[in-house]
């Protein structure tokens, strides 16, 4: 079974027993909430109120859930995760089913209102979970028996390498790891020749070994001890869409760190990649679309004033368009009012100064307040930038940035944004090492990335445009 029908499965599954909980929920009102109130039996008709519910309910359950984050991830699933992430969506859902639908009924006590928050809560929650407990079920046994597998990198090759491969094989119920090879990380391979793992290169391939194989799980065997190992792997790791995992020691497993996920599985520490729960996620490209569209919409007049001013300004395109790398280093073509004359790179990629002679005089003025980088709403828009996130910047420089800050990998990890902590702080970068300063204030919003942060740097963004102090 592929990943696209399995999810077609839940998202089926999970119709039914919604539009099986709005039928229900429809009975039972007019079989005894309104007869209780208004004392006589009431004939149980299905009227327009019926199917428009029966059309729009179901499909709000599956906007909530996918907003939840309940369809991806979708082989890696489990039972008890799945129990929890149900009932907080069901609970969630019903509440605002009964703000919504229920509170307006006419009744004859108050107990009536608990009495079919209980009614939609409980059918909703026990008809979806019975369902998604039989798939997840079903999936788990298929991981277990190997029939589903992912694509395994063992970083590593020392006694710990080949002592978790053969832990992980040895186990009676496969955790769904299928080694590819692994990347021995101080030339040390000889203990993994009882593994029979082929070694798919050295160190510094790591990126191309990932994309080669389709890896899907790194497993990183070396001494958790060593943080300069370890973050100059996560750093080159950071951006492919891997599940990272250590091996730990035993002063990792008596602090804690080694949280148990799998009754059957080996013992290892998960990096946690999930910067901000997948409800916030999901609002935050909400948000990103409609802040997006309403700007081009409404701000529609001074985008044609700014794009009069610029072609007025000196000879040359409107817009600038340049490739920078965005969310795990894919390349896009961002958008800005042009602000320098034309041929301004035209001895190499260089950064822009306060007083460049490759600026035009509406240029300042656009930098300074920000418009420049209005026509980056399309960019929002497309998906390849978002409201808030670290700056992109050209491969030429981020060439340039690992060289002295090798953690940079670790804006790949998110969409870059039209404005940032680094920019409201800093302003534009005149230099390398300017970047480099510039890059702890993004790495620090990425840590600590949520949608009331992303609000604040929006409030310090637009005060920067009125005021027109950017730097």
């Amino acid at each position: 079974m592929n990943k696209r029908a399995l999810i077609f499965k839940y998202l089926f599954f999970d119709l039914m027993s919604a539009a099986l909980t709005w039928w229900f929920f429809f009975r039972y009102r007019k079989k005894f909430l309104e007869p209780r109130k208004f004392g006589y039996d009431i004939e149980v008709f299905y009227d327009d109120n019926f199917y428009l519910g029966l059309m729009i309910i179901p499909f709000a359950w599956i906007i909530l859930y996918a907003m939840a984050g309940h369809y991806t991830k979708i082989y890696k699933k489990h039972r008890l995760k799945e129990l929890g992430q149900t009932l907080v969506s069901c609970l969630f859902g019903s509440l605002i089913i009964f703000f919504v639908l229920i509170l307006d009924d006419q009744i004859a006590t108050y107990k009536d209102y608990y009495t079919a928050f209980l009614i939609v809560f409980l059918i909703q929650f026990g008809t979806t979970f019975f369902f998604r407990f039989l798939l997840t079920s079903n999936t788990v046994k298929k991981v277990h028996r190997g029939e589903i597998g992912f694509n395994t990198l063992i970083i590593g090759g020392g006694k710990a390498a080949a002592g978790i491969v053969d832990e992980i094989n040895a186990l009676s119920k496969s955790p769904g790891y299928r080694f590819k090879g692994f990347i021995p990380y101080n030339g040390e391979d000889v203990r993994m020749n009882s593994t029979g793992l082929e070694a798919l290169g050295v160190y510094q391939d790591i990126s191309k070994v990932v994309v080669a194989e389709r890896i899907e799980e790194v497993i990183v065997a070396v001494e958790s001890t060593d943080h300069k190992a370890l973050g100059d792997i996560i750093s080159r790791l950071e951006e492919h869409p891997v599940s990272i995992k250590i091996l730990p020691d035993m002063y990792d497993i008596l602090s804690g760190s080694v949280k148990m996920t799998s009754i059957f599985g080996a013992p290892l520490i998960e990096v946690n990649r999930e910067i901000m729960p997948a409800w916030q996620r999901s609002l935050k490209r909400i948000m990103d679309i409609c802040v997006s569209i309403l700007c081009l919409l409404l701000l529609a007049p001074l985008y044609i004033g700014l794009m009069i001013a610029v072609k007025l300004s000196s000879p040359g395109p409107i817009f600038f368009k340049q490739e920078r790398l965005g969310f795990h280093g894919r390349p896009f073509n961002i958008i800005k009012f042009r602000t320098m004359y034309i041929d301004a790179e035209k001895e190499g990629p260089q950064l822009s100064s306060e007083n460049d002679s490759r600026i035009t005089n509406l240029g300042k003025w656009l930098r300074k307040t920000r418009l420049d980088e209005f026509p980056q709403f399309y960019n929002v828009l497309k998906g390849d930038m978002s409201l808030v996130g670290p700056r992109p910047e050209r491969q030429f420089f981020i060439d340039q940035i690992l060289e002295i800050a090798p953690h940079y990998r670790h804006l790949h990890k998110v969409r870059p944004g039209i404005t940032s902590w680094g920019q409201v702080k800093y302003g534009y970068a005149e230099n390398v090492d300017e970047m480099v300063q510039r890059l702890k204030y993004d790495v620090i919003y990425i840590e600590n990335m949520s949608l009331a942060v992303d609000f604040k740097i929006l409030g310090y963004t637009v005060l920067t445009v009125l005021k027109g102090t950017g730097k």
